[in-house]
């Protein structure tokens, strides 16, 4: 039996084990008559789904986060690269990157919210901070990690054909620490996955700006549990599209290159 279902493709083990717990979740909802208020069935969560994909709720709400996601993100990513660029090259970065990553890394981000609510108002900007900060350390530490175990030679080799600074990151130490920094990536979209949603759910902005933290949060409010689990699955289902996302790229790039081992 497990030689049969190691031989079976990735994707079809990926989708057979879903159907399995969506038909355990279903036979547990249909045979304890569990109250719809507390468990919602698949099928009410498929309902939902449609529902409000159809009226365009759900498709605004999850734009909206994706929207803060990225703009978050990416100042974060751009923040950790040139944090983890001057650690290279100059021992006060270093000493920098140190002192920030320990005060601000253990730091939940989410923390910051009630902050960054009085610096920018209720706005949408209040997110994109928050999560920024969550994954500016994720990609400057892996980064660093990145540049300082690549050898001396290889460096040395660079220096000698006249590449310095930026050129030098650019063209040498970007592409030899490619494996630290998709790690890092991936740790800065989890951590800002966690903390966009966290922070609309404590504060979203509502109506049409709303996300998918203000949608789960709006649905109990008027005790709408099969849109809760409606949310959450739109949630789960976004994260395992970006996970493939990270795995297509890494098996085109370094997995290819033979700069890291397939999984």
């Amino acid at each position: 039996m497990g030689s049969l279902w190691i031989r079976l493709p990735v994707a079809l083990r990926y989708t057979l084990l879903v159907i399995a717990v969506l038909l355990v979740w279903q036979g547990y909802v249909s045979i304890s008559h569990v109250q719809k208020l507390l468990v919602a069935s698949p099928i009410d969560v498929a309902h939902s789904l449609v529902a409000d994909f159809q009226s365009g709720q759900l498709t605004k709400a999850t734009w909206n986060t994706l929207q803060t996601l990225l703009e978050g993100m990416a100042i974060g990513a751009i923040c950790g690269f040139v944090l983890a660029s001057f650690a290279v090259f100059s021992r006060i970065g270093h000493d920098l990157l140190t002192v920030l990553s320990s005060i601000f890394n253990p730091l939940p981000s989410i923390a910051i919210l009630p902050l960054a609510m009085i610096w920018f108002g209720l706005r949408p900007e209040s997110i994109v901070f928050v999560v920024a900060l969550a994954t500016i350390w994720p990609v400057a530490i892996n980064t660093d990690t990145g540049f300082r175990t690549i050898s001396n030679t290889t460096q040395l080799a660079a220096r000698n054909l006249g590449l310095r600074g930026w050129r030098l990151v650019i063209g040498v130490l970007l592409p030899a620490a490619l494996p630290s920094i998709s790690t890092g990536l991936k740790a800065s979209w989890a951590f800002g996955w966690r903390t966009v949603v966290a922070a609309e759910l404590i504060f979203g902005v509502a109506g049409s700006a709303g996300g998918l933290g203000w949608y789960i949060n709006n649905a109990r409010y008027y005790l709408q549990t099969s849109n809760i689990f409606a949310g959450l699955v739109v949630i789960s289902v976004l994260g395992i599209l970006v996970e493939s996302i990270f795995g297509l790229v890494e098996r085109h790039t370094v997995v290819k290159w033979g700069m890291k081992r397939a999984a």
